[in-house]
Parts: C-alpha cells; sequence; structure tokens
C-alpha cells in the first residue's frame, strides 16, 4: 500500500504541474508520513544526495562540453568530417558527415541537447542548400545525438552510477558506452546511405589537399579533449572528477586562446547557463536520493522483483518487458528524473536475474535516450525541431525510420551483453 500512496502522490503532482524534483521530495514525504518515517529522516537523505565527491564530475563535464560546443568545435568538427567522408565521395556523404561529426563531438560535449544545437545549427543548413530535404536533415541531427548519452563523458552516465549509489564505477560506464554507441552512429550512416539512394540525394565532394590539412590540425586542438579525458582516466594519471577539471581548463585554453570564437563578454552567460543546468541535475539528485530511499524500506524492489517472477522465470523475457516500460516512461518523462527514479527499483530486479548492473546501465542509457526523440516531452527532438525550423508533425512523419533503427541497435545491446562489457572487461575495469 505504501508503494501505492508514493505513486499516486507523485501521479497527483506531476498532474498540477509541479516541477518532477519538489514532486519527488513531496512523494517521499508521503511515503514517510504513511509507514511511520519522521520527515527528519527524509530531509537526510536529501542533504546526502548530493553530498558527494563524485558530484563534482558533472559541473566540470557540463562547463567543459558547453565551452567546447559554442566555441567553434562544432564547425571544425563538421569540416574534419567533411573532408573523412569527401575521400570517397559517396551518395548521401553529407548526411554521414552530419553523423560523424556528431561522434566527435559527443565524445566532448556528453550533452545530446549541445549536440543537436551545434551540429544542426550547422549542418542542417548546409544540406538543404546542398540538396537534401530540411525534415531529412533534422532527423539525422536528432537521431545522431544520441550517441552522445553513451559514449564519454556521458553526463547521464554519471548519473546512473550516482543512482546506483556509487557502486558501480563511472568509467566502466564510460568504457561500456564506446562500442554501443559507434554501433548506433556506424547503424545510422548506414540507413543515411540507403536513404540517400532512394531519395537521390547528392554526393560528397572531396576536399584539396592542403585545405584538408588545414581543418585537420585546426579540429585536433579540439579532439585532444577527447584524448585528456580517456586517455588520462585509463593511464591513472587522473580520476574522472579531475578529468573534468582538466578538461575545463583546456577548453578554455583552446577556445579563447587558439580558435578565439568567442568573446569574453559571452562568458558570464555561459557559466550562468551551466550552473541552471547543473543545480537543477543536483536538486534532482537530491530529491531522488530521498524517494529511493523511501522505496528501499517499503522492500520495492523486492517486491517489483516477485511481481516479474510471477510473469516469468526467464531472463530475457524480463529484459523484453523492462525494454518496453523503460521506453513508455521515457516518452513522458526526462532522462535524468527516469534514471534516478527507476534504477533503484530495477537494479536490484536486474542483478537477481543476472544482468551485470554496467550492461544494464546502458541499457537504461539508450532506452531512455529513445524516449529524448520522441514527443511529447523529448528534449532533442524538440530542439531538433526549433534549430532546423521544422514543426514536430513533420518530423514525426519521417522519423520513423530511425525509430526501428534505434530499436533495433537496442535489441543487440539488450541481448549481446558483449557489446557494451568486451572494453570494460578488456581494460579490467
Amino acid at each position: 500500500m505504501g508503494i501505492v500512496v508514493v505513486l499516486l502522490t507523485l501521479v497527483a503532482c506531476f498532474a498540477i504541474g509541479m516541477p518532477i524534483a519538489y514532486a519527488l521530495g513531496v512523494a517521499a514525504l508521503a511515503g514517510a508520513f504513511f509507514i511511520g518515517i519522521p520527515p527528519e529522516a527524509v530531509m537526510l537523505q536529501i542533504s546526502s544526495g548530493v553530498s558527494k565527491f563524485a558530484m563534482l564530475t558533472i559541473p566540470f563535464f557540463v562547463l567543459a562540453g558547453a565551452i567546447m560546443a559554442e566555441g567553434g568545435m562544432a564547425r571544425r568538427l563538421v569540416a574534419l568530417a567533411n573532408v573523412i567522408v569527401g575521400i570517397l565521395r559517396i551518395r548521401g556523404g553529407l548526411s554521414a558527415v552530419n553523423v560523424l561529426a556528431t561522434t566527435f563531438l559527443s565524445g566532448i560535449s556528453g550533452s545530446a541537447v549541445a549536440d543537436t544545437s551545434a551540429i544542426g545549427s550547422v549542418m542542417i543548413p548546409q544540406m538543404e542548400r546542398s540538396g537534401y530535404p530540411r525534415v531529412f536533415a533534422t532527423n539525422v541531427t536528432i537521431s545522431a545525438s544520441v550517441q552522445a548519452l553513451l559514449v564519454p563523458p556521458s553526463h547521464n552516465a554519471v548519473i546512473y552510477s550516482l543512482a546506483t549509489g556509487g557502486t558501480i564505477s563511472v568509467i566502466s560506464l564510460f568504457m561500456a558506452g564506446v562500442v554501443p554507441g559507434l554501433l548506433l552512429g556506424a547503424a545510422i550512416v548506414v540507413l543515411c546511405l540507403v536513404l540517400a539512394v532512394r531519395g537521390n540525394h547528392p554526393r560528397g565532394t572531396p576536399v584539396p589537399f592542403r585545405d584538408a590539412v588545414r581543418i585537420t590540425v585546426d579540429a585536433a586542438w579540439g579532439l585532444i579533449t577527447i584524448v585528456i579525458i580517456i586517455g588520462g582516466i585509463l593511464s591513472g594519471v587522473f580520476t574522472a572528477i579531475e578529468a573534468g577539471a582538466v578538461a575545463c581548463v583546456w577548453a578554455f585554453v583552446v577556445t579563447m586562446f587558439v580558435y578565439r570564437d568567442y568573446r569574453w563578454g559571452d562568458l558570464p552567460v555561459l557559466v550562468h547557463r551551466t550552473l541552471r543546468t547543473v543545480a537543477m541535475v543536483m536538486t534532482l539528485i537530491a530529491f531522488a536520493a530521498s524517494v529511493g530511499y523511501v522505496m528501499a524500506l517499503m522492500q520495492m524492489p523486492a517486491k517489483i522483483t516477485a511481481f516479474f517472477l510471477t510473469l516469468s522465470h526467464n531472463k530475457y523475457v524480463i529484459l523484453m518487458m523492462i525494454n518496453v516500460m523503460l521506453l513508455l516512461l521515457g516518452c513522458f518523462m526526462d532522462m535524468a528524473p527516469s534514471i534516478l527514479i527507476t534504477t533503484p527499483i530495477l537494479l536490484p530486479v536486474m542483478v537477481n536475474f543476472g544482468v551485470d548492473p554496467v550492461h544494464f546501465g546502458i541499457i537504461m542509457l539508450l532506452n531512455l535516450g529513445i524516449g529524448l526523440c520522441h514527443p511529447p516531452v523529448g528534449s532533442i527532438i524538440f530542439v531538433g525541431c526549433a534549430v532546423g525550423k521544422v514543426t514536430m508533425e513533420q518530423v514525426v512523419r519521417q522519423i520513423w525510420p530511425f525509430y526501428v533503427l534505434m530499436f533495433a541497435v537496442l535489441m543487440l545491446v539488450t541481448y549481446v551483453p558483449a557489446i557494451s562489457l568486451w572494453l570494460p572487461h578488456a581494460l579490467h575495469l
């Protein structure tokens, strides 16, 4: 009955338009009152939920990604991707450039929304001028941006690690997301090339050698950020938190002193926007910790496990049911609160069925990432429509091949654990 009280309180708060973070806090208090826990205990959980040193990872990576995404890096990565794809002169080459540029930026920004905005503002007009339909260019940008949720330094991977109580290391999740992220990007490129043949899209054009060298050198400054983040952590030179701090310094130096495309007067606005983002995420984490605490006292994970066992004892059937549930949830709730709410409930269930926690984390990230590309609350699709200057209806009518593709990749990641776990195991993480 206590679980019903918490869920009904959440639904009622959502119905009246209360912000998700505060709705979680009210639901935690309602559950605490129902089972006889003093409200002080809930307040302590809210406080301890953000009193973790690992939390510093989030602001550092958010700031580094924002600086690089807005400081001219997106335009240079698009140019580099165009050099690489232009060598092949394939039909639909510019759509492949879009995906490849997003792959590069994903390894720097860690944010799908930032990728959609930064790459879309450059690529969508360029693709339209070259003869691609604007809606198609927007759909490519939206779908490719999901890579940022998987590859390091994914902000949501950090949130999943925190939602597990810190029992799963951030670097393990970072490395586990590399192959699925690249697999998703490669699959989208293949789909784009198939659609290019059907739609008679223009071919890519080669870049002169001298220009190609200049573009590669120019973009390399930003790509070194990826080496700093991944190489520094894996070599043991610094931790994930320290890597974020070093990435911030490097991003600042490259943007302000090497590229010099960003004005000093715009920095306070960027920092203010970053602080707002971090504050929202931290508030969500704090209140979600209190809900997880109350649900644990109600033995909700054990009851959920028992419920699934009444439906099936087959791990693969349970994985499919949870995937369907998360896909539906992702259509109505943003990614961070979805991770924070469902991880403490579903992770013990998955562990009981023998699913690796790191593997399950990647399943969640990809699954909920698909929800961000879907109305009514998908932040990626909203940003994509705004940047592409197209309507939601136009996008939804034509994006379904990308939905089907992303679902196919989700099924591969779900039922072939080696896709996620091979790299962490090879690195002995």
